[in-house]
């Protein structure tokens, strides 16, 4: 199976970037899709950005559109997200999130991923 590790987040004002990282191991990457979700505090974890295991399709959540970008490396064994224009309701606990090619699933839901990463904080102040 695969183990994901998140780095990269951080605390930054709003209107600034961010990039996370999410390194797999234990498999290759690219068996799987991958996906962002996000989880603020007493809030439910919510989809944030999803990219099919070739990293030919992507899809996102309109809070993030136009903002935010997925992205994968392969070769590197590593799923980004690019955060730009950062707003303090962005602020949460970011995760990276897989599971195999080709499951018949959700894109948007966290019960359709069965393996997780530890997460990795966002702060964004006004």
């Amino acid at each position: 199976q695969v183990q994901l590790v998140e780095s990269g987040g951080g605390l930054v004002q709003a209107g600034d970037s961010l990039r996370l990282s999410c390194v797999a191991s234990g498999r290759t990457l690219r068996d799987y899709a991958a996906a962002w979700f996000r989880q603020a505090p007493g809030k439910e974890r919510d989809f944030v950005a999803y990219s099919t295991a070739s990293g030919s399709a992507f899809d996102y959540a309109n809070s993030v559109k136009g903002r935010f970008t997925i992205s994968r490396d392969n070769a590197k064994n590593t799923l980004y997200l690019q955060m730009n224009s950062l707003k303090p309701e962005d602020a949460a606990v970011y995760y990276c999130a897989a599971r195999l090619r080709g499951a018949v699933a959700t894109r948007d839901r966290p019960s359709d991923y069965n393996y997780w990463g530890q997460g990795t904080q966002v702060t964004v102040s006004s």
